[in-house]
């Protein structure tokens, strides 16, 4: 192992995800946990970082005050359960941290709020001027109100908290939860599996190995770790995975403790290339193979290389392209459908003297295979 995967001592930004599990105890809420958390961040606090939380738990709250038996499946009944949870799960964190003299502050997200780019770059100033006055940012989904039908949903907190260190440039994320490490093999079905202590690139074996959903009232499982581990070390962040239980847990992390698993980070995406890859795509844009082989020589896509539109999108929307890459689309769905296949010399004709004559920019296309 590297001298330097674990020595933190320059690290000043941390996002912290919280799993539901992590945070309750003999089926209730463990305020005691909160209590722990609050002393040991308002500590990372005094030590000069900024630490962001992303919690889980506001279906389990609302189901317990509901005396629910098992986890609420139907859509309705689990937005109802956020919606009872969200402030009582909210009051335990303020509770924990007025101890500590720390203002927390509650942040409620859905999926299109970071797929915009002008309501991404609003959250990130909020984010950014509440770290500034020293407040603790408290993230979570809206789930009341989030749905995968409608596409405004994250699907589980681990991705949620890895876009968030992405998007405002962390350099650890923190993902606590209810198993101590990456494990070669699902733990809880074979006894003889290994922990793993350094993920160097998450490659097919590693997401071949992990397990399923997780347990009772959690919607993440040991797959959605390691999704957001991926989307975390393309921008450059170190991820460590660790058993929220642990005695001093973060603290220890940032000692350099030799706890759970760390993944080590890939290349650094610029922001933007990070927001274009994260983002969810408005449509997509079906190019042909002459096409696609310039993008990758970092040429511009035009639209005499389009061979079809699919879905509807305005013109500065995430698209893919093929499902190779995604870009920023300089023109709309309507405008494309006009111009496919057409030398770029039309478009003004078509379209009027002020439209582009490309579809995207090099610089607003990431590929998948990065």
């Amino acid at each position: 192992m590297r001298l330097d995967m674990r020595d933190f001592s320059k690290t000043r930004r941390i996002v912290v995800k919280i799993g539901t599990n992590t945070l309750a105890q003999d089926g209730g809420i463990d305020t005691a946990y909160f209590t722990g958390v609050a002393a040991q961040i308002r500590a990372l606090r005094d030590g000069g970082r900024h630490v962001v939380i992303v919690t889980s738990g506001a279906i389990g709250m609302g189901a317990g005050q509901l005396h629910l038996v098992g986890k609420p499946k139907e859509m309705k009944m689990r937005q109802a359960c956020a919606a009872i949870g969200q402030p009582l799960l909210m009051q335990e964190y303020r509770r924990a941290f007025e101890r500590e003299g720390v203002q927390v502050a509650q942040v409620l997200l859905t999926a299109e709020v970071l797929s915009n780019r002008q309501t991404y770059l609003n959250l990130r100033n909020a984010i950014e001027t509440l770290l500034r006055l020293g407040v603790v940012p408290i993230l979570n989904e809206n789930d009341s109100v989030s749905t995968a039908e409608i596409g405004t949903a994250f699907g589980d907190n681990d991705r949620l908290s890895a876009l968030v260190a992405s998007k405002i440039d962390a350099d650890l994320l923190i993902l606590l939860t209810d198993i101590d490490a990456l494990y070669d093999l699902n733990p809880r079905q074979y006894p003889d599996a290994r922990p793993v202590p350094v993920v160097f690139e998450i490659t097919d074996e590693i997401v071949r190995s992990a397990g399923g959903q997780g347990s009772i009232h959690s919607t993440g499982g040991m797959k959605t770790k390691i999704e957001a581990a991926r989307i975390a070390a393309n921008a450059g962040c170190r991820i460590v995975l660790a058993h929220g239980r642990e005695k001093e847990v973060l603290t220890r992390i940032l000692a350099g403790e030799p706890i759970g698993t760390i993944f080590l980070p890939r290349r650094r995406l610029s922001n933007r290339a990070r927001w274009i890859l994260n983002s969810r795509p408005a449509g997509t844009i079906q190019i042909d193979d002459g096409a696609l082989a310039a993008l990758r020589n970092h040429k511009s896509l035009l639209p005499s290389g389009v061979t079809g539109v699919a879905g509807s999108f305005d013109a500065g929307a995430v698209v893919l392209l093929n499902t190779a890459a995604k870009a920023v689309a300089s023109l709309s769905s309507v405008q494309l459908r006009t111009l496919a296949g057409k030398h770029s010399t039309e478009i003004k004709k078509l379209l009027g003297p002020r439209h582009r004559d490309v579809v995207a920019l090099p610089e607003d296309i990431v590929f998948l295979d990065y």
